[in-house]
């Protein structure tokens, strides 16, 4: 079984004719290109936020948007989810915890949201830094299991295989073993999708790592300290704002991860 299994790879990409230039003459050939629709999250009947994303795995977005954003602080304050193709794009109606559906109501947070946008929705500075609380004390990962890591990422981004247009956000062991690979093509939808999914399957935060395709901005480090991810790795670089939310949080940040060699920003005792 993939790790990626659950992201069907129906709808989420198309095949268009194209013009492509081979260095010597210009010749017609067809590409498989990524699709991406806005998906509206809908609380209590509530239209919260609409983000473009790769129509898969939706149900493990929802879940893991809602953690990461703090719309919920845990798993059980969601009853369910439902999943409504429209014409246009995709609803995802949940149905969630009175208590918390009266505080986005207040926020009023119901603002159109982008694929490359972490903080979309925020009407206020303080909603959109947020300060998660500290996270605990995770594993220590050799430098090693980061790279192994890295290695077999590739062969289980089955979209970006067919598309080269996609983000993928995984979940790894302590030695390097990956568990769990999700893709969209936003950088921040992937680890929600991630975290979504890990919250399914049951792992821990604690128990491992947590590996990303992209540069390590402030909210895939918010969204990760906020879900308590001790340790996550970045294939780009970090921003100044994302390495000062991992000091305070205590959260390990690396990024250039790659050729076998990265640069360790925060926290480095975890990795060995």
């Amino acid at each position: 079984m993939s790790l990626n299994d659950n992201a069907k790879l129906i709808g989420v990409y198309s095949d268009h004719p194209v013009q492509r230039w081979d260095g010597k003459a210009t010749v017609p050939a067809r590409e498989r290109v990524a699709e991406e629709v806005p998906v509206a999250l809908v609380y209590n009947g509530l239209p919260h936020v609409v983000m473009m994303a790769s129509p898969a795995d939706l149900e493990d977005f929802a879940l893991g948007f809602s953690l990461s954003e703090g719309v919920l602080n845990t798993p059980r304050e969601l009853d369910g989810v439902e999943i409504v193709p429209l014409s246009e794009g995709v609803e995802v109606h949940m149905s969630i915890d009175v208590e918390r559906y009266r505080l986005i109501e207040n926020q009023r947070r119901n603002l159109p949201g982008r694929s490359g946008c972490g903080l979309c929705g925020s009407e206020t500075i303080e909603q959109a830094v947020r300060h998660p609380a500290p996270v605990g004390a995770g594993p220590r990962v050799t430098h090693d299991a980061v790279h192994h890591a890295f290695a077999t990422l590739a062969q289980n981004q089955r979209l970006n295989a067919a598309t080269g247009a996609v983000h993928a956000a995984a979940w790894a062991t302590p030695v390097g073993e990956l568990m769990l690979v999700r893709e969209d093509v936003g950088r921040h939808n992937a680890l929600d999708k991630l975290i979504g999914a890990m919250i399914s399957a049951g792992y821990e935060m604690e128990d491992g790592f947590a590996l990303i395709t992209s540069r390590a901005s402030f909210e895939m480090v918010q969204k990760a300290a906020t879900v308590g991810i001790t340790l996550l790795v970045a294939i780009s670089a970090p921003t100044g704002l994302a390495i000062r939310l991992a000091q305070e949080t205590g959260l390990t940040l690396a990024g250039f991860a790659r050729k076998g060699q990265h640069n360790v920003y925060t926290h480095s005792l975890r990795l060995t």
